[in-house]
């Protein structure tokens, strides 16, 4: 699938996406002192900048390498149901296919998640295997491993740190994606933006295989993942999204990655750490 984006490759004026609610001072009656008030003001200002930063940080994302025919992943396909609504991750199933020849063929299955799982593969110098959990591209263990794997992620969710360098905003046309230029060594300047396209949730019975008699719920299962540019980190982000492209194949889920790709001096597939993600809106568009 070709992208409809176009990168301007120069400065705008960032737009960030803030949340509707406002941190307001409580309401003091009309007998109330003066002095008083001047003595609060710094403990409100406080906490409204503490509100802030938390509302400004990025979600940690986590990616499920999975197969229907494979019957160590059932308890990590149930893992990633409990957290895939949680505002604080993005939860992404990728269902692989190269165990289709064991009786069953994977009915979520693409290549390109094989093609992706492999990429990590060598990435960390490591085979593939299902169910592969890796946490903000920078880590992989057994998703079958559920206690550990919940503590990964939950190590992984406080150790992410506030950021406001990647902004979504609704156009006519569109999403437009923005983030601002970053000082960084050229051997780490370039960053893979991703738009990944998903479906909350799929219900599938399986009748044949290791699985044969279980009927299985994914969630946020990726059906589209869709380079948009090899981003030079020195210059500033500006990407247009058409409506359209977002739009196609009526999924319900959307989120922007980008993850360090290296110096952009040869062809990379992409995965690497994450260094920025957001979900983008789709009611906003319909």
């Amino acid at each position: 699938m070709t992208p409809t984006a176009h990168n301007k490759n120069a400065d705008t004026k960032k737009t960030y996406r803030a949340g509707t609610s406002t941190h307001n001072p409580p309401t003091h009656s009309h007998c109330a002192r003066r002095q008083s008030a001047r003595l609060l003001a710094p403990v409100l200002a406080v906490c409204a900048c503490l509100w802030a930063g938390a509302a400004t940080a990025r979600p940690a994302v986590v990616e499920l390498f999975t197969s229907q025919g494979c019957s160590s992943c059932p308890p990590a396909d149930a893992l990633l149901n409990t957290i895939a609504d949680r505002e604080d991750v993005i939860a992404l199933s990728y269902n692989v296919t190269y165990w289709d020849y064991l009786g069953w063929r994977d009915t979520l299955g693409r290549e390109e998640h094989t093609a992706r799982q492999e990429a990590y593969a060598e990435y960390f110098q490591d085979r593939k295997y299902t169910p592969q959990l890796v946490i903000d591209g920078e880590t992989h263990m057994p998703g079958s491993r559920t206690r550990a794997s919940r503590a990964a992620i939950e190590d992984k969710v406080r150790k992410v740190q506030p950021t406001a360098d990647l902004a979504t905003e609704t156009t006519t046309d569109g999403v437009r994606i923005s983030a601002p230029a970053r000082e960084i060594p050229s051997s780490r300047s370039h960053a893979t933006v991703w738009l990944v396209q998903y479906d909350r949730r799929k219900q599938v019975e399986i009748t044949r295989g290791e699985n044969a008699g279980e009927n299985i719920t994914y969630a946020n299962v990726v059906r589209e993942i869709t380079p948009l540019d090899n981003w030079d980190m020195s210059k500033p982000l500006t990407l247009d999204v058409a409506r359209d492209m977002l739009l196609k194949g009526a999924h319900d889920g959307c989120a922007i990655i980008i993850q360090a790709s290296g110096d952009g001096s040869s062809p990379v597939y992409g995965v690497g750490r994450v260094i920025a993600a957001t979900r983008i809106d789709m009611a906003a568009l319909n």
